[in-house]
């Protein structure tokens, strides 16, 4: 459709816009990380609307799990199953919030539940009367949670 010109001897932007057409949408850009579907369920349902956990859990806080106290009564896909899976590698609250991509206050609940139902442990983060080479695991692991992400 050619554009006509008006009464001014200018274009009509009328015209000229139903003669354009849609610009196709290219939906693969590669650009995007393959990786599970995100989750259907609302994060408060997870922790049944609680936001606190009675555990104290700072984010740099390494988890691990109790020699023995896991027994897998849930489903593999259940969130706390990936969690105890999780900890086999000793992460703090953050890492595990980042590989599970779970809200940390969400991650905080329920390593919190795990914590006082006994099958995680929670190990002190470090105080001023840290060695040296507690300093150096700990920027270690800083460091490897960093280049994950």
């Amino acid at each position: 459709m050619d554009s006509v010109d008006n009464e001014l001897g200018t274009k009509d932007p009328v015209a000229e816009l139903e003669a354009m057409q849609p610009a196709e949408l290219d939906t693969d850009d590669g650009d995007y990380e393959s990786g599970p579907a995100p989750s259907l369920v609302r994060p408060y349902t997870l922790t049944a609307g609680r936001t606190t956990s009675e555990v104290y859990l700072p984010l740099e806080a390494p988890v691990h799990v109790v020699a023995g106290a896991f027994q897998n009564t849930w489903p593999a896909s259940d969130v706390r199953t990936r969690i105890v899976l999780l900890c086999a590698d000793g992460p703090s609250v953050a890492e595990i919030s980042a590989r599970l991509t779970i809200p940390l206050g969400v991650a905080r609940v329920l390593v919190g539940d795990l914590v006082e139902t006994g099958i995680l442990h929670v190990s002190k983060t470090l105080g001023d009367d840290a060695t040296a080479d507690e300093r150096r695991e700990l920027i270690g692991r800083t460091l490897r949670g960093l280049r994950a992400l």
